[in-house]
């Protein structure tokens, strides 16, 4: 059955992973900036915050500072690090808001089930709107303006994830550098899928509800098409993508080009049943289809997922559950259990 499914959707076959970020990067996202020439790490503690997670974890805001040129641009983020004596998994998390605790982020929970967590809030890098003189967008485009395959927003937000990556790097006494997931939901769940696909020092990568230009294929999508995100959200992309409105079957990709150009590592996608928008059935194909990039594939049954459905024994894991477009605990849940049932068979 999937395997007419596909067909029917006349797909690109996947190639080497070099070949396929350098199409997604032409194509889609633009070229990933260059990392920092130099990256410095201020940590501080919180005003007000005492006994962080019962004692469990600390919490402090740093600063990285990275110099680009004769140019200097700095972000925050907040580590929640375990109090205990070894070093832990930890999630890179992409944030929609600074906030530690965050209804997006069960930050106790996911201590409790030994992970440290590194969050930042994606408007701190650079806002999410057209205007490329904010923040990072006004350090590499100093005049606003830029070229066909220039960086569009989603890879500015992965470039900031890196540097958090970099930090992590710092933190071997805490953190296990093998065991390390960027996540997030929506639009950040398209920049986390690019966020591993352009950084080999992540071992995994979530995507949550992440729908057109993240996990869901573009071809016979039956929700949000190229030219609807690229009519209301152009400026994550860069300006090439636009001539696929209309035109996905011209395109030298497809979404399983992401998917699979995080191989050999590995990828969890969780979809919303009732998330018509995100496709779920264009989010459960694209794993099927790149699944053969992975040496553990995608292992799932030869039908669609019904809710409640969980496929996690692959290098690709995958859930649908009830409900509609946001953030879940269960989606969480789901993620912890992926992480923990591959790191501990190791």
């Amino acid at each position: 059955m999937l395997k007419d499914l596909l067909k029917s959707r006349r797909l690109p076959p996947l190639c080497d992973r070099a070949t396929m970020l350098d199409i997604l990067q032409r194509e889609e996202y633009g070229f990933l900036p260059p990392p920092p020439d130099a990256v410095t790490f201020a940590a501080e503690d919180i005003p007000g915050v005492t006994n962080f997670c019962a004692g469990k974890a600390t919490l402090e805001k740093v600063t990285a500072t990275c110099t680009l040129g004769d140019k200097v641009f700095a972000f925050p983020f907040y580590a929640v690090l375990p109090t205990d004596e070894r070093p832990h998994p930890f999630f890179i998390h992409i944030n929609f808001r600074p906030d530690v605790p965050d209804r997006y982020m069960p930050t106790e929970e996911l201590v409790d089930n030994g992970f440290a967590v590194l969050s930042f809030c994606y408007k701190d890098v650079t806002s999410d709107d057209g205007d490329f003189t904010d923040g990072l967008a006004g350090v590499l485009y100093p005049d606003g303006v830029r070229g066909d395959t220039d960086a569009g927003k989603i890879a500015m937000w992965a470039w900031a994830a890196h540097r958090v990556m970099d930090y992590a790097q710092t933190r071997a006494d805490v953190l296990r550098l093998d065991a390390g997931v960027v996540c997030g939901h929506s639009r950040l769940g398209k920049t986390a899928l690019f966020t591993a696909a352009t950084d080999e020092r992540f071992a995994f990568a979530h995507s949550n509800n992440s729908g057109c230009g993240g996990a869901a294929l573009a071809r016979e999508n039956t929700g949000e098409r190229v030219k609807d995100i690229c009519r209301t959200f152009p400026f994550w992309f860069c300006r090439n993508y636009a001539k696929y409105a209309d035109n996905e079957g011209a395109m030298p990709f497809d979404q399983h080009f992401l998917v699979a150009s995080v191989a050999p590592r590995r990828v969890m996608i969780a979809s919303a049943a009732e998330d018509a928008w995100a496709d779920p059935v264009s989010e459960f194909l694209g794993c099927v289809a790149a699944g053969e990039a992975f040496a553990g594939g995608f292992v799932c049954d030869d039908r669609l997922p019904q809710v409640g459905d969980a496929y996690l024994d692959g290098d690709i894991g995958y859930h649908l559950r009830a409900g509609l477009h946001y953030f879940s605990r269960a989606d969480w849940l789901r993620l912890m259990t992926f992480v923990k049932k591959h790191i501990e068979t190791e």
